[in-house]
């Protein structure tokens, strides 16, 4: 059994249309049906009948170039998505997200070759014998000169110099966890959509910009799945209980064998663990939140600490008993939570991501 939620963003639409045109519009309606070609394409028809945004004519130019680039293809008389569409959806996701980020935030530029892995920062600090001179900050270093001799006379010593501070960016392996239970689509609310849109964008920066780094993708609802990249997608929520529980413990296992320096799991879910699987079988409880259920929620979050795995949760409810509840996983675990509305996840994760993947190195 699947559910669809129907509701339609005209604004987004519009915004889609203006920012990067109509493939945009068409790769974001992918993300809403669940890789569903031939729905997004009505979907895109019936904006133009009923809205005016685009010609019919525009839609039949897009199946064309979708059919000649090989993004879609023809599978006995219906359209499917190829695995350079899947790829394409992914790129689309994070050129959308990144698009309404500042630039000094989250932009970035690619090199073709490989390096130590250390970006120079704003900051400054005094020389010390073995920096590199390359990472001289001239004009901290002028003023220390002119401070210590005025402007008369210049001289400049081995205690004036100052260098900017380094950072190194360390290899990641990251667990992407996406709630597929029924209250992703509860209350008049789609949540499915956008949590698909940043797991699609989060692991398109991971495949663009950091290409060594692991990266593995988990779904859970009665219990929890781990899924290929490409099928991403295509996930749909169902009418599950939310089983966190078997989500972090498959992503604390999927963890343990990894060899990079840090591991994370990024976790997108309403809050509220209302399953466990106990002696084989499913012990649910939706009503509130249940001790039995919620300890031991808890324990799997203090069980990734002792890991040296870090939990951020990114919640797309804000309910009292619910935001205590991911509050206190966040203290066990020693991770990180915020609290967004559904506009402004992918902001929060992908910027985390990025700020959280570096340490100080210098």
């Amino acid at each position: 059994m699947t559910f669809e939620y129907s509701q339609w963003d005209h604004k987004l639409a519009q915004q889609l249309l203006k920012q990067q045109g109509l493939m945009s519009l068409f790769n974001f309606l992918l993300v809403k049906t669940s890789g569903d070609v031939e729905k997004a394409l009505k979907m895109l028809e019936k904006l133009s009948e009923e809205m005016g945004l685009f010609n019919p004519e525009d839609i039949e130019r897009l199946k064309k170039e979708l059919l000649d680039q090989e993004i879609v293809r023809d599978v006995g008389g219906r359209l499917s998505l190829t695995s350079k569409g899947e790829q394409q959806i992914r790129e689309s996701a994070l050129d959308m997200i990144f698009s309404s980020l500042k630039s000094d935030v989250a932009g970035f530029h690619s090199i073709p070759n490989e390096g130590v892995g250390m970006d120079t920062l704003a900051e400054s600090r005094a020389y010390e014998f073995g920096d590199s001179f390359e990472k001289i900050d001239f004009q901290t270093s002028l003023n220390n000169s002119f401070k210590r001799n005025g402007l008369g006379e210049f001289s400049l010593t081995e205690n004036d110099l100052a260098v900017y501070e380094t950072e190194h960016i360390t290899s990641c392996a990251t667990v992407i966890m996406v709630d597929i239970s029924h209250s992703m689509i509860l209350y008049g609310e789609d949540r499915i959509t956008p949590a698909k849109n940043v797991a699609l964008a989060m692991s398109g920066l991971i495949k663009r910009k950091y290409p060594k780094d692991s990266l593995n993708v988990i779904v859970f609802g009665d219990e929890a799945v781990e899924i290929p990249l490409e099928k991403l997608p295509y996930i749909t929520v169902g009418p599950y209980h939310t089983n966190t529980k078997a989500g972090l413990e498959m992503a604390s296992e999927i963890l343990r064998k990894k060899k990079n320096v840090n591991k994370q799991i990024f976790m997108i879910t309403d809050g509220k663990p209302s399953c466990v699987t106990l002696g084989g079988r499913l012990y649910k409880n939706p009503f509130g939140l249940d001790p039995r259920i919620v300890n031991m929620t808890l324990n799997e979050a203090a069980d990734c600490k002792r890991k040296k795995i870090t939990i951020s949760t990114f919640m797309v409810a804000q309910d009292p008993h619910l935001v205590q509840f991911v509050e206190e996983l966040t203290e066990i675990n020693r991770g990180r939570a915020y609290y967004s509305d559904l506009d402004n996840l992918g902001k929060y994760m992908l910027v985390d991501f990025i700020k959280n993947r570096r340490k100080r190195f210098s």
